[in-house]
């Protein structure tokens, strides 16, 4: 019997450990290794080389989507499924985008996780039935898919900015962190305002929180 070999991604130690608790009762999985946040994900890949990531969509540090791209890249046999939280069509519309192979719900049944594992892990996909439906319904009520998110269409470099200035950080110290001059950080903030029809920083830090770009907890200053 072939074992499918697991990487959790989560920056909760608790639901990391509740993960590994379920797959170890699985006889055809096991648990490869465990990351607090993306970057470390990515830099385990190629040494596990697992045959499934489960990646929390939310971590502090480097974007998940973006670490998903990178493990496409760099270790095309391990397939991603994202953990949320939120059932947004943004992010699924991004998952899809991105070529992630899964996205579960965390407050779903674990026979539902499981069977999602091993779904991905024999080349097949996998979406929460609850945004399925969900997805479903918006088809049938509009006649077509769900339309491109305003989201997807920032830069790396833009999303970036646009966490940092809902954070509060001003363009001077955005521009001194990534060693940009002021008025190209001015740039992207203007093309990222321009794209998501944003027109002020109340609006920008609305849209954050909206779209889980920032937390509530942390801090957002208007």
């Amino acid at each position: 019997m072939s074992i499918i070999r697991l990487l959790i991604v989560d920056d909760h130690t608790l639901f990391r450990q509740g993960v590994r608790t379920l797959i170890s009762a699985e006889n055809d999985m096991e648990v490869a290794g465990e990351a607090a946040d993306a970057a470390e994900a990515v830099a385990l890949v190629p040494q596990l080389e697992p045959d499934v990531v489960l990646m929390d969509i939310g971590m502090p540090g480097l974007s998940s989507f973006d670490a998903a791209r990178q493990i496409r890249k760099e270790g095309p046999e391990s397939r991603v499924i994202f953990l949320s939280m939120y059932d947004d069509e943004d992010y699924v519309a991004e998952c899809v985008e991105i070529g992630a192979a899964g996205y579960v719900l965390k407050d779903c049944p674990a026979d539902q996780l499981l069977t999602a594992i091993r779904e991905v892990s024999r080349g097949g996909n996998f979406l929460s039935p609850r945004l399925l439906a969900r997805l479903v319904e918006g088809f049938r009520m509009t006649g077509r898919g769900p339309e491109r998110q305003r989201l997807g269409g920032l830069t790396k470099r833009e999303r970036e900015i646009l966490k940092m200035l809902a954070e509060g950080r001003s363009v001077k110290e955005i521009a001194a962190g990534f060693d940009l001059s002021v008025k190209t950080v001015e740039a992207h903030k203007f093309n990222l305002m321009r794209k998501l029809d944003i027109h002020n920083k109340a609006q920008l830090v609305q849209y954050a929180i909206q779209k889980k770009i920032i937390r509530l907890h942390e801090p957002a200053f208007i």
